[in-house]
């Protein structure tokens, strides 16, 4: 794998951070269901502008970046001891390849002071599911649905009803 950085978004790469977002997005569920499915906002996205740059505004976006060229993006939130793994994404030309892995590996490179960090991902995104628990060692914790006790819009994904996974990854 050829060494990847982690640049800090600028304000001006915003919009194409987006659109770069929602197309990875939008190709995992087309992978699974083929068609776009019934899991998009009203523009038909996975992944709503909203919801991306909320997650900017609240944590510290990166973009991916390999030879030289734009290969993803994350955004991470970190405080203290706990992280949040808020976004992460390939372009979909880029899979396979130990991008996102090695990715998230200059992540906790960056943060040795975090010892638990977490993120979420929808549950027909087994590809994302693969990532996190085989390559990254995370944890499947929880099962956000419809029957979870705590199931409301602030845990499914864009507020909707959306079944997704939340993992944990504890480092020693």
């Amino acid at each position: 794998m050829d060494e990847i950085k982690l640049v800090p978004l600028t304000d001006n790469d915003t919009e194409q951070f987006v659109r770069d977002n929602q197309e990875a997005f939008r190709y995992g569920a087309l992978e699974e269901f083929e068609v776009c499915c019934d899991h998009t906002d009203e523009n038909g996205e996975i992944i709503s502008k909203k919801c991306i740059v909320s997650a900017i505004r609240s944590g510290a976006a990166y973009r991916i970046i390999c030879k030289e060229r734009i290969v993803g993006g994350l955004v991470i939130k970190t405080e203290g001891f706990k992280g949040e793994l808020l976004l992460l994404f390939v372009s979909p030309e880029e899979h396979g390849k130990g991008i996102g892995y090695a990715a998230w590996s200059e992540v906790e490179r960056m943060h040795p002071e975090v010892k638990l960090w977490e993120t979420a991902t929808p549950y027909f995104e087994k590809r994302n599911i693969h990532f996190y628990v085989n390559k990254c060692g995370f944890h499947i914790v929880e099962f956000f649905n419809s029957h979870h006790h705590g199931c409301d819009s602030e845990n499914a994904h864009d507020g909707a009803d959306d079944e997704m996974f939340r993992f944990e990854k504890k480092i020693e």
